[in-house]
């Protein structure tokens, strides 16, 4: 799944995608510059801040035998121009060939380290990415007769880590999916997706009921809770969606843990908007509040696709503070899979943003193939 390398809109595709031809010939432009100067001013001016700049402008954009070649060729130039023009090789040109000597041998150590800092954030970039997969691994095309897609998109480009999670599993009661939000950020709210999707994935199996499955969520973050020092042991939280299709059944049973509620597409084009009618606490809160889940549960029809998504998506805003709103930008729209629906959001929601995007996002859509039957109805589970 992209992560960051996706379609992000931001400044990267937009007037710096101009600008960087003309900083990868800079380097030549100065030196040529230099010498153009050094040829039409008179004999007391000095073209050195030409000839230094030339070396220096290559030595975090290049690498370090352009940079060398730089340095040698404005030094070499330099000398060239003041033979040339018949400027005479006194006390001050070999104090400028040493200026431009001395500059380049800085840009040559500016190289080294700026070459060593890159290798160590490309590496601690993989470990990253390494661990989002681990933490948080794509699911299948296909699980269990639906077709999925999910998409993560860091709110800082170029991170893959964060505190939103899904996840899909195909079980003896159905399939079952989990889409949340860890509160804070780092690396402690990495520990708790991996809390929370690891006793997902266990209780999924062995639990009879959705309810249930909430409940084993909510122990394993009260005994992470436990293990916490500082304002986390007490005010950590996740907000979550759960759902379960069950097998033979055109409908899905949801959960709703403090999380906006999904959407059901129509395959005709109609959207309906899967509101908990009874709000209930996010998980790791139950010392707040003591009540059973109730899941709630609404027909899904084939050709129809659910998604599910955290508040990166509802939250985000534009310039003027404007939310983006998913209900009107896909109400009378199709899309060719639940592919094409989670590509589609996450342009949408970098350009909305500009770029700009302040929070994690997570989607997850299902589609249950097959024609569309009749007019849904939403209601209670028994």
């Amino acid at each position: 799944m992209p992560r960051g390398s996706s379609p992000q809109g931001g400044p990267e595709r937009g007037g710096f995608s101009y600008i960087r031809p003309v900083v990868r010939v800079l380097p030549a432009l100065l030196i040529v510059g230099g010498a153009v100067y050094e040829t039409v001013m008179p004999a007391h001016f000095t073209a050195v801040p030409f000839f230094t700049a030339a070396p220096l402008v290559a030595a975090p954009l290049f690498g370090l035998r352009y940079t060398v070649i730089t340095g040698v060729v404005a030094l070499v130039v330099m000398f060239i121009v003041h033979i040339g023009v018949d400027k005479p090789l006194a006390a001050e040109t070999i104090t400028e060939a040493v200026t431009v000597a001395t500059v380049s041998v800085l840009a040559v150590l500016i190289n080294v380290l700026v070459r060593r800092s890159d290798a160590r954030l490309a590496s601690a970039r993989e470990i990253a990415e390494a661990a989002q997969r681990a933490v948080l691994p794509e699911p299948d095309d296909r699980i269990g007769g639906f077709d999925i897609a999910a998409r993560y998109e860091a709110a800082q480009a170029g991170a893959f880590i964060g505190g939103d999670l899904y996840a899909v599993q195909d079980t003896p009661h159905g399939v079952r999916l989990v889409v949340g939000d860890v509160r804070g950020k780092g690396m402690s709210a990495v520990a708790a997706v991996a809390v929370v999707i690891g006793a997902f994935r266990e209780a999924a199996e062995q639990e009879a009921t959705l309810e249930a499955v909430a409940a084993r969520l909510e122990r394993a973050l009260a005994r992470e809770g436990t293990r916490r020092d500082g304002l986390d042991a007490y005010e950590g939280f996740t907000t979550a969606v759960l759902a379960e299709i069950p097998h033979g059944r055109a409908v899905v049973r949801m959960v709703n843990r403090g999380h906006p509620g999904p959407l059901l597409l129509y395959a005709d084009g109609t959207l309906r908007e899967l509101d908990a009618p009874e709000p209930a606490l996010p998980l790791g809160m139950g010392d707040l509040g003591a009540w059973p889940d109730r899941a709630q549960e609404a027909e899904f029809p084939g050709g129809a696709t659910l998604l599910l998504f955290t508040d990166g998506l509802s939250e985000a805003r534009d310039g003027s503070g404007v939310f983006f709103e998913p209900e009107d930008r896909l109400a009378g729209r199709l899309f060719g899979g639940p592919a094409d629906l989670v590509a589609a959001l996450s342009e949408e929601v970098r350009h909305h943003t500009g770029g700009g995007m302040t929070d994690d996002m997570a989607l997850l859509a299902v589609r249950r193939p097959g024609p569309a039957p009749g007019r849904p109805a939403y209601g209670h589970g028994e």
